[in-house]
């Protein structure tokens, strides 16, 4: 019977988590400029929501 730590080692090690901890690391500038992106779009959808209200 083999511990999970064992198991682990046996089949390489955290692969997945390995790469989605570099993926992160290396979009974190692009991850940044997507989010106020993304900030930007819901201000203009509410902005241009309560526009008719305005009139």
């Amino acid at each position: 019977m083999r511990t999970k730590r064992q198991q682990r080692d046996v089949n390489g090690g955290d692969k997945m988590l390995d790469q989605i901890r570099t993926a992160a690391h290396r979009s974190k500038h692009t991850l940044l400029a997507d989010c106020i992106g993304a900030l930007s779009l819901i201000v203009m959808l509410v902005v241009g929501l309560h526009l008719p209200a305005l009139s």
